[in-house]
């Protein structure tokens, strides 16, 4: 069942049939760089990753991360959606993408969309969004779907030091 639907995508829930996908898309050297291991290396890894994150969340916070596939031929490209981190106090706008489908505004389109469902349908007043500083394109997306920069802040204390943007809708 689609969650939301723009012009050229559809945002579905993940389940662990997606695993082959969320394989690839967490093993990705850009994925890793900027969003981090996940220690995802085999599709029972997998599995398991989409069973304690999103399916989690989507039970406890009526919403996650959604995989985001191109409308038509609904070929997996990538997740986008939102997460409640416990160091967060509000909800944060996620996506990753796999590279081939970089520069052509699928994360713009699906995030703009995410946001569009978060303030309408889920009822969120602020939104937030995080990337580490070197993230030039997520960071570019996460301005022009309309958040700022406020401050830099650590997940933990043992991690890195993120760009925290936001937006009060």
């Amino acid at each position: 069942m689609n969650i939301i639907e723009t012009d050229r995508l559809l945002l579905r829930k993940l389940s662990t049939d997606d695993a082959a996908f969320i394989l690839d898309l967490l093993n990705q050297p850009s994925f890793i760089q900027y969003i981090g291991d996940r220690g995802v290396r085999t599709l029972e890894d997998a599995k398991r990753y989409i069973e304690t994150g999103a399916v989690a969340s989507y039970e406890r916070n009526g919403f996650g991360l959604y995989l985001t596939l191109l409308k038509g031929s609904e070929i997996p490209i990538g997740m986008c959606g939102l997460v409640k981190r416990d160091s967060l106090k509000d909800v944060d706008v996620g996506f990753a993408f796999l590279p081939q489908y970089w520069l052509k505004g699928y994360a713009f389109e699906a995030a703009s969309a995410v946001l569009t469902y978060a303030r309408d349908t889920l009822g969120l007043k602020r939104i937030l969004g995080i990337a580490t500083p070197d993230n030039l394109g997520s960071i570019r997306v996460l301005e022009k779907i309309g958040l700022k920069f406020e401050k830099m802040v650590r997940l933990s204390a043992d991690d890195v030091e993120l760009k925290l943007f936001a937006l009060d809708m």
